[in-house]
């Protein structure tokens, strides 16, 4: 099996500004993935590289960079889940943990659980040595500036959500076995505790061998209403294409709860999809040493990975 890791970057509207950074940050993260499949390295080490590179970079709604919930503070939430077993790790409403999607593959690896929350996960996260990072590290100026904003009499944060992006990655590897991760800070200014689709198995993510691997960005209350990345695999297994599977899915969810997004997939025989219903998704793949990468609807972009490696040594 040829391997092949497809990102998202967070479906939404992505300002003109930002968007070079967006763009360079899912290739980025593309890359790094795709280095470890390309040694023979897992389906599942892969999405969790690459995931993590995005929780590292400030331009994703994840990791550093996350948005504020009401009370001024960062609370993550992640996934991972391995298509071989159908073993799934996820953590919700974290804070001063730099890498949630870590702590989620923790979760999967050393308990007998799938979902670590609040104070339970960071008592597991300091049992397992994952070092605290001071919340204010996590927080740029950029969201700090959107919450202050939120909190005005008049403010609309439904209108500041459209460009938040949740982060995501599937792969499947020499082996054929696929993998998922999903990663994000949630919404702006939502109360405190407030979970997402992100952490909940079949909504934010989903993994099987039998089908393929998805993973879902966008509004995440409808997301869930849905259980989209579920409902992906369910059309697949049915016979359709991973482009027509998220499409109908897609198209399901907007026209049943009014609920827009974007997903990834990658079927069990490698074929991919990113698709998307809001305005924007950056999105990034390789397969057979090709990149193709994307913002906007109908756009793709394609150079060999080597090219590629080599723009990403001078600093794009």
């Amino acid at each position: 099996m040829k391997p092949v890791i497809v990102v998202h970057g967070g479906a939404g509207r992505i300002f003109k500004e930002r968007e070079q950074g967006s763009r360079d940050g899912v290739i980025r993260a593309a890359l790094r993935g795709y280095g470890i499949l390309k040694q023979g390295g897992s389906a599942l080490d892969a999405v969790e590289e690459a995931v993590r590179s995005m929780e590292d970079d400030p331009h994703f709604n994840a990791g550093c960079g996350s948005v504020l919930n009401e009370a001024g503070e960062v609370e993550m939430d992640a996934i991972i889940m391995d298509g071989k077993n159908l073993d799934s790790g996820a953590v919700s409403a974290v804070k001063c943990i730099a890498n949630p999607i870590k702590l989620a593959r923790l979760v999967m690896e050393k308990t007998k659980h799938m979902l670590l929350t609040d104070h339970g996960a960071h008592m597991f996260a300091q049992a397992m040595g994952i070092p605290e990072t001071p919340g204010e590290k996590l927080i740029t100026e950029r969201s700090r500036e959107r919450w202050k904003k939120n909190l005005e009499p008049d403010s609309n944060p439904e209108e500041f959500q459209k460009d938040l992006g949740t982060v995501g990655a599937v792969a499947i590897d020499s082996e054929g076995n696929v993998a998922c991760a999903t990663s994000t800070g949630g919404l702006s200014n939502k109360l405190i505790g407030r979970v997402g689709d992100t952490a909940c198995i079949g909504s934010g993510g989903y993994a099987d061998n039998h089908s393929g691997a998805t993973s879902t960005t966008g509004h995440g209350e409808s997301i869930m209403k849905v259980v989209l990345a579920r409902l992906i695999l369910y059309h697949m297994e049915q016979g359709m294409s991973p482009e027509m599977a998220a499409d109908t899915a897609l198209d399901y969810m907007k026209t049943r709860v009014g609920g827009l997004g974007g997903v990834i997939v990658v079927n069990c025989s490698g074929e991919w999809a990113a698709r998307f219903s809001t305005k924007q998704m950056s999105w990034a793949t390789v397969k057979d040493d090709q990149l193709h990468h994307g913002i906007y609807a109908g756009e793709r972009h394609t150079k060999s990975v080597d090219e590629a490696l080599a723009s990403e040594s001078g600093g794009f």
